[in-house]
């Protein structure tokens, strides 16, 4: 595409957002020139809970399913769009409400700590939620012993090393987090000596012990702020590497070389953006009865701080 289409479309969607009265959201993982229109980018809870304090009529969230309905879950009164239905989660979908409950019954009496990154169906069958920032405090706050997590194994093997707490985990994963090795983070540890590595808790245990920091992803960009190192490794999706460079610009970051990238993250294009403002299509509605229910598990996450 020329640079003056890409010109007319950024146009497009900028007046067509003022016109709806609508905010556009985009994940840390999505594709650089979605992350450039957007209002704000961040985390799928964090730009969420940003979207509900604005008054936008309508919100665009540029990220997979369970996030726009994380949004739809906090904004009943907004109309949330979704620009591609088909930008799914492969770590929420190992899961649904019928597993949750199975484990309640395996389990009884064993509170559910559901990872963000599920959907709003699973939330609603959860007793709180937690991102990967504030899973550790979200268990250490719970007074049961034994938790069952859903749905990410690794973030639940880190949850149970850091609290010290039994974890019943669901066996799911994020394989884009999954498929990182501890070799290929040596084999870029050895190349760049002076680099520090921060990984993303969704990566294997063996990842997880080479790492200078565990950080949800606003917490490695933190982290990317404050560090002296100049040579950053990074243990996470490569749409990250937008903000990074744009907020460091004196700092290089190096990702895995076997690759890590988010196929779903990257379905979302500037152009189908531009199609969801047009139509006020595709929209994300989770049903009332789901969203309450689900909305407590949130809400007793962000009152446990």
């Amino acid at each position: 595409m020329s640079e003056e289409a890409v010109s007319d479309i950024i146009r497009e969607i900028l007046e067509l957002k003022g016109e709806r009265e609508a905010v556009i959201l985009a994940h840390n993982y999505q594709r650089a020139d979605v992350q450039e229109i957007a209002d704000f980018r961040g985390d799928s809870l964090g730009l969420a809970r940003l979207a509900a304090s604005t008054d936008a009529k309508v919100i665009v969230f540029c990220g997979v399913f369970f996030m726009a309905e994380t949004a739809n879950i906090l904004s009943p009164d907004k109309i949330t769009l979704l620009p591609d239905l088909d930008a799914g989660c492969p770590l929420a979908d190992t899961i649904r409400a019928e597993d949750v409950r199975k484990l309640r019954e395996e389990n009884p009496g064993v509170p559910v700590v559901t990872y963000v990154n599920s959907s709003a169906a699973v939330k609603a069958e959860s007793d709180f939620c937690c991102t990967s920032g504030n899973a550790v405090e979200v268990v250490r706050s719970v007074s049961s012993e034994r938790i069952i997590f859903t749905p990410d194994r690794n973030l639940g093997e880190y949850v149970r090393k850091a609290t010290g707490k039994e974890i019943i985990a669901w066996d799911g994963c994020c394989p884009v987090h999954d498929r990182i090795t501890a070799d290929e983070i040596g084999e870029l540890l050895d190349r760049h000596p002076g680099a520090v590595f921060v990984a993303h808790p969704e990566c294997r245990p063996e990842v997880l012990r080479l790492a200078h920091e565990v950080a949800s992803t606003e917490g490695i960009y933190g982290f990317a702020n404050r560090t002296a190192a100049r040579e950053i490794i990074v243990g996470s999706e490569e749409g990250m590497l937008f903000r990074l460079r744009r907020e460091n610009p004196d700092k290089t970051f190096y990702f895995p070389p076997g690759g890590s990238l988010c196929p779903n993250m990257k379905l979302i294009t500037l152009k189908k953006v531009l199609r969801s403002l047009r139509g006020l299509e595709p929209r994300v509605e989770v049903p009332e009865d789901t969203r309450v229910r689900a909305l407590r598990a949130v809400e007793r996450m962000i009152s446990l701080g």
